[in-house]
């Protein structure tokens, strides 16, 4: 199966609580429910269309725990979000869940990355991560996501947990779709593409393609010499 990663983000790349108010106040975070003015129709066809492909579902403690108090309750088998999450097997990263409630769940508590390359190696077409902020860092470390869908809202936050805080070694991504809601929503299909480059505007110089940061003039602008 294919391992996605699908995350809703802020321009300044915060993920947390995006659908409702109470969804996650961890670190007094004051602003959840953040996408829901964005919400529209283009954004729903997506929404569809990516369940549409699920065969197995991967989710980190905090994101199952969201999902599984308010999924269960949709119990319309044609609801395009509902029906899948309901019906088709969900595993779920923890250290300290003993039992999972949920349906056809089943906790990974060890051997996080080998049990992945297992699920992966069965046949299907995707094994859906959805939200999952640490996980998702995880196995991006691990080179274990094959795609990534990153849905970018035009609205800046200021505080909250992060997809992508400080650290980590820089990375490329190739852009293999994209699109634009009615409301500004860009929806970004990426898949890794190796180590990120870097290099300089001076004349005649070449992108070093290395996973090295160089340090450059501030802003990616070309250094300009400076009168004496």
């Amino acid at each position: 199966m294919e391992l996605t990663a699908t995350t809703f983000v802020s321009l300044d790349g915060v993920m947390q609580a995006p659908g409702a108010p109470d969804e996650d106040t961890s670190g007094g975070f004051p602003y959840g429910g953040w996408v829901v003015p964005f919400s529209d129709d283009d954004m729903g066809a997506f929404v569809a269309e990516n369940f549409g492909r699920v065969d197995a579902f991967l989710l980190g403690r905090r994101t199952y725990d969201i999902f599984s108090s308010y999924w269960p309750l949709v119990t319309d088998p044609a609801d395009p979000v509902a029906g899948p999450l309901n019906t088709l097997p969900k595993y779920v990263v923890s250290t300290t869940l003993e039992k999972a409630e949920w349906e056809n769940t089943t906790v990974i508590s060890s051997d996080v990355a080998e049990e992945i390359r297992r699920l992966k190696s069965r046949p299907g077409r995707q094994l859906q991560i959805h939200g999952s902020g640490a996980l998702v860092r995880s196995l991006m470390a691990e080179g274990l996501i094959d795609t990534y869908h990153l849905l970018v809202f035009p609205v800046r936050l200021g505080r909250g947990a992060r997809l992508f805080p400080e650290g980590g070694t820089p990375a490329a991504f190739r852009t293999t779709a994209a699109r634009t809601t009615s409301t500004g929503v860009v929806i970004h299909t990426l898949k890794p593409a190796g180590p990120a480059a870097f290099g300089s505007f001076a004349a005649g110089a070449e992108v070093a393609a290395s996973a090295t940061l160089v340090a450059g003039p501030p802003h990616g602008l070309p250094s300009t010499p400076r009168p004496a």
